[in-house]
Formats: C-alpha cells, sequence, structure tokens
C-alpha cells in the first residue's frame, strides 16, 4: 500500500460522501419549499429520489468485480460535480421542478455508486483494528457534511434570496459552488487516496452474471434473512414519515400550523444545532456500544431514538415562537435519535461483515434501508394533509411500534459490536 495516513483522506471521502446525500434528500425539500411546491409534491418527488439508494445493491456488484474501489471514487465524484452544475443551470429556466428532478435523479445515481465504493475502500484500505478507531472518525465527518449542507447552504440560500428576491437564482448560485467545491475533491482524492494491494476487482469463477448472482444469493443465505430484512425495513418506519415534513413544518406559517421560520432561522436550528446534537449522540451511542455491545444496548437505544419524537407533538401543539425553544427542542430530538441510530449502523455491519463480498452486502443492507425510508415517505405528505401537523406527528409516535416488534424477533451475537478486552477490534 503507498504510504498515505487515514487522516489525509478519510475526513474528506466522507465529507464527499454525506454532502451529495444531503442535497438530494434535504437540500432539494428545502428549494422545492421555498419555490412553492405543496408538501404533498414535496414528500412525494423527493421520497423517489431515495430509489437509486434502494436498487444499488443491483450494480453493486460490478463495482466489487469491475475496477477498482479508488477508480470508482474519484469518477463519481467528477459525475456528482457535473451534476450539481447541472442543476444550478435548469432553476432559472421554466422547467425548473422537471428538469431539476431529472438531474437530481442523475446525482443521486452516483452519490449511491459513490457509497458503494467509499464503503468498500474504507474495509480493503483499513486493518481491522484501524477500522474499529477511525469509525467514529467517518461518522463525524459525515455529519459535518449534514452541518455545511443542512446548516450552512441553506442559511447562505435564504440570504440570498434575502437580497435577490429570487429564490431560484438564489439556489442556483448555491449548487454552483458546490458543483466547482465537487470537482476539486475529485481533483484530491485522485492523489490522496491510498493504493491497498487489496483494492482490486474480485476474482471471478467463470460468467459474470453467475458470478454476481452468487453475490446476492450469498446474502440471502444468511441464517434468519427473515428477521434481518424485517428490522432493515421497519427500525425507521417512522422517522422516514417525519423526516419528509419537519421542514416543512418549521416554515410553514402559524396559521398552516407550522413554526413560521425563515429559511436562514431553519439552517440555524435544525441544519447546524440540530445535527451538532445528532453528532454527539452517534458519537455517544458508539461508544457505549463499544462498551456493552449491540445486543445488550439494542432496547435502551430504541427508546432513545424514537421518545424524542414527542418534541414535535409538543412543538405543534405550543408553536413556540423563540427560535431559541425550537433549537433546544430539535437538539434534544436529534441528539437521542443519533444515539439511537447508531444501533442500526453497528447491526448492518454484522450483517455484511462476514465473507468475501462485504462491499456489496453492506450495499444490500443500505439498499433495504433506504427502501424502508421511501415507502413510507412518499405517503407522509399525503397524511400530512389530511392530519394536519398534531395529528401527523401523533401518528409517527404510533408509527414507532413496528420497529420494536422487528426488534424482538432479531438475533445478535451476544459479542458484537463490544471491545475487546485488550481494546482492540470488535467481536465479528
Amino acid at each position: 500500500m503507498t504510504s498515505s495516513t487515514p487522516w489525509r483522506w478519510i475526513p474528506t471521502l466522507y465529507v464527499g460522501q454525506g454532502l451529495p446525500y444531503v442535497v438530494v434528500m434535504t437540500l432539494s425539500v428545502v428549494m422545492y419549499k421555498n419555490l412553492g411546491l405543496s408538501n404533498t409534491e414535496i414528500a412525494l418527488y423527493t421520497s423517489w429520489l431515495y430509489l437509486p439508494w434502494v436498487i444499488k445493491p443491483l450494480w453493486s456488484p460490478l463495482v466489487d468485480l469491475l475496477g477498482t474501489k479508488r477508480r470508482w471514487i474519484v469518477v463519481m465524484q467528477f459525475v456528482i460535480g457535473a451534476s450539481l452544475a447541472g442543476v444550478a443551470l435548469t432553476l432559472p429556466g421554466s422547467q425548473a421542478v422537471r428538469l431539476s428532478l431529472a438531474v437530481f435523479w442523475l446525482m443521486a445515481f452516483a452519490s449511491a455508486t459513490h457509497d458503494i465504493a467509499a464503503d468498500g475502500f474504507y474495509l480493503l484500505a483499513l486493518d481491522p483494528r484501524r477500522q474499529a478507531a477511525f469509525v467514529g472518525v467517518r461518522s463525524t465527518f459525515y455529519r459535518l457534511a449534514m452541518i455545511a449542507g443542512q446548516g450552512g447552504l441553506v442559511v447562505l440560500a435564504g440570504w440570498l434570496q434575502d437580497r435577490t428576491g429570487q429564490p431560484a437564482l438564489a439556489w442556483s448560485f448555491v449548487f454552483g459552488g458546490l458543483a466547482l467545491a465537487f470537482v476539486m475533491a475529485a481533483a484530491w482524492h485522485a492523489w490522496a487516496l491510498p493504493r491497498p494491494a487489496l483494492d482490486r476487482p474480485v476474482p471471478r469463477g467463470g460468467s459474470f452474471w453467475r458470478d454476481a448472482g452468487e453475490v446476492f444469493a450469498a446474502f440471502f443465505r444468511q441464517p434468519g434473512i427473515g428477521r434481518i430484512l424485517a428490522f432493515l425495513l421497519l427500525y425507521r418506519f417512522a422517522e422516514a414519515q417525519a423526516l419528509k415534513l419537519v421542514t416543512p413544518f418549521l416554515l410553514d406559517s402559524p396559521a398552516a400550523g407550522g413554526l413560521g421560520l425563515k429559511t436562514q432561522d431553519v439552517g440555524i436550528a435544525y441544519g447546524t444545532v440540530g445535527v451538532i446534537a445528532l453528532t454527539l449522540g452517534g458519537l455517544l451511542g458508539g461508544w457505549v456500544i463499544s462498551i456493552g455491545g449491540l445486543k445488550r444496548l439494542l432496547w435502551p437505544l430504541m427508546v432513545a431514538m424514537h421518545l424524542p419524537n414527542l418534541v414535535f407533538v409538543a412543538l405543534a401543539a405550543m408553536q413556540p415562537g423563540s427560535l431559541a425553544w425550537v433549537s433546544a427542542a430539535l437538539a434534544l430530538e436529534q441528539f437521542g435519535y443519533g444515539f439511537g441510530f447508531t444501533a442500526y449502523m453497528v447491526f448492518m455491519l454484522m450483517v455484511a461483515g462476514q465473507g468475501v463480498h462485504k462491499t456489496a452486502h453492506y450495499a444490500l443492507c443500505t439498499g433495504f434501508m433506504a427502501l424502508g425510508m421511501m415507502l413510507p415517505g412518499m405517503v407522509a405528505g399525503w397524511l400530512q394533509a389530511r392530519l394536519g401537523y398534531l395529528g401527523f406527528f401523533t401518528w409517527v409516535c404510533v408509527a414507532t411500534l413496528p420497529s420494536f416488534a422487528a426488534a424482538a424477533l432479531v438475533r445478535i451475537d451476544p459479542g458484537f459490536g463490544r471491545r475487546e478486552d485488550d481494546g482492540d477490534v470488535s467481536r465479528r
């Protein structure tokens, strides 16, 4: 392996992984709300953008069997940069919504492919000890990308809208800057990424399609695969619905049941304060799992993740006008979510960590995760339009029950996720 400290490439790689996902899943929601789309349209259209992450396992064997993960990463970052430029160019036109959605689809496919390659590269470039040591680092910089996207870029877009009076033009400037940043990131990684000896195409035994089929078959032959899939699909069932309506709730007027925040206020309260709390919760969750193991801590982590949904019920009922109070409430909810979501991440590592097809199997796990986000999210706007914000967030609390049912059925290695006595690596 060419000598390269992980600190040279892990932070930028996971910022590069996080930003396009935030752009497609979160910035698009804020942007379309600013452009005047209804909550039903926003939830439906942007939920469809999950589809590339849902079906990415279909082409994940290509990343394993063709070329190196390093090359896939660099090429996909250039494609993401071009897609961001495409969004910037379409927004000022008369077909802004239709054309920008088409470009977002291209960006989503490139981002999903980049995720496959980046996660696989992480497993190949680091030995197990350093994989465990840097898992918090990669998560932290992924969250920092969320702060930059949901916080800084939303604030910037709001500031530009106030000065130009043209939401489409303001967002066009934001996406143009992002495009330039991604081209620079691709150039950086072409130089900075190491060249691990293990980063080579997985040897094929004959037919490409037969080998690709074996990758999928090995995943579905795992013991208890039905329980595994139920857990992957249902753990985020409630969050999938809430996530699509949080930003519209914050932006809508009090007369419509919302909180009436400005775009830049949403960037501060939800995109900055909230994501910082999310990051801290995630770091704490990883630490407690490393001490107690996933099996022992699964239920406490789930309660910590789902109970703070009551915060949205309280906000919808009281509609506080103070940005400080809203920020504090969102920080509480996001901290609990970040703390509890680590259980889901560690569970996926457990499922994917066996066998020779770790990259493709992790992609399959994240594909089922995306499907579990996509389908409930598609109807969230319709539900909110009929229930109002207070009724909708009350329903979200009820919708946490399927995840507890799935957790009651799943089987977890008692030692998985816990540090060995010498502090080196997690048990597999």
